[in-house]
C-alpha cells in the first residue's frame, strides 16, 4: 500500500470527507481492520482565502508548494491535493515535489468519459468556473465541452460555498438555487454535473436531482485509493 499524501483544509469541512471516504473505501476492498496509509497537512483555510480574492496565487501556490515537499519528506508517495479551486496553482505542487500529483480534473474527467458523456455543466467557486485551468485541462485533454451558470448564478454558487458550505451550513434556500441552476444547464445541452467544489456533496446529492452528477470529492477520494493499492 503507498502513503497517500494530503493537502486539506480547504475547507475542513471537505477534508474530513476525503479523509473518512478514502479509509472507509481501503477496509472495503482489503476488509479486516485495515485502513489508509495517509500523510496529511491541514492548511488554515483563512490564509487561503484571502490569497484568492487578492488574485495572489504566487503566495498561495507556495503555501500549498510548501505542504507538498513536507509531505514528501513524511513519506507519502503521491499527492492528492483536497480542493478543486486550488488546483490553480497545481504547478506550484508539482514543481516543487518530486512525487506525482492526482490531479482532480484528470479524475474527473477519466469517470465522466467512462459514462460516455462530452457535455457537462460546472458548479464551483467563481475562480473554477471562470477561468482556465479547469475547464481548458477537460477541454484540451478530455475532449469534454463544458458549460458555466450565467454571471447571476456564478454569483449565487460562489456566495453560497464560501458564506454557507464552508462554514458547515446547509440551507434548503440555497439548495433550491442550486438545483435550478442546474436544470438550467441541462436545459442547455448538459448531460451531467461536476460538483466541482469538494463541499457541493454536503448540499446537493443525487436523490436531489435527475440529472448525473460528478461528486469531485468521492471521484477524487477513489482515483487515491486506486494509487495507493495499485488498481486501475
Amino acid at each position: 500500500m503507498k502513503t497517500i499524501g494530503l493537502i486539506g483544509g480547504m475547507s475542513f469541512e471537505s477534508t474530513a470527507l476525503y479523509y473518512r471516504l478514502i479509509n472507509e473505501e481501503v477496509r472495503r476492498r482489503l476488509g479486516g481492520l485495515h485502513s489508509a496509509q495517509i500523510a496529511m497537512i491541514s492548511v488554515d483555510f483563512h490564509e487561503i482565502e484571502h490569497y484568492q480574492h487578492n488574485g495572489d496565487w504566487l503566495s498561495a501556490g507556495r503555501v500549498l508548494a510548501k505542504a507538498g515537499q513536507s509531505l514528501e519528506r513524511a513519506g507519502a508517495d503521491f499527492l492528492v491535493l483536497c480542493t478543486n479551486t486550488m488546483h490553480r496553482v497545481a504547478d506550484f505542487i508539482e514543481s516543487a515535489a518530486s512525487i506525482p500529483l492526482l490531479h482532480i480534473a484528470d479524475a474527473t474527467a477519466e469517470e465522466i468519459r467512462r459514462h460516455e458523456i462530452s457535455r457537462v455543466g460546472l458548479l464551483g467557486t467563481a475562480f473554477t468556473m471562470e477561468e482556465a485551468f479547469y475547464k481548458e485541462r477537460m477541454t484540451e485533454k478530455f475532449a469534454i465541452d463544458v458549460l458555466t451558470p450565467d454571471a447571476v448564478d456564478r454569483a449565487i454558487v460562489h456566495r453560497v460555498i464560501y458564506e454557507e458550505l464552508c462554514r458547515g451550513i446547509v440551507d434548503n434556500e440555497s439548495r433550491t438555487e442550486y438545483l435550478r441552476i442546474i436544470e438550467d444547464l441541462a436545459q442547455r445541452g448538459a448531460e451531467g454535473v461536476i460538483e466541482g467544489c469538494t463541499e457541493i456533496v454536503m448540499l446537493v446529492e443525487e436523490q436531489h436531482t435527475n440529472m448525473r452528477l460528478f461528486d469531485t470529492t468521492a471521484i477524487h477520494a477513489m482515483a487515491a485509493v486506486d494509487a495507493s493499492l495499485g488498481e486501475s
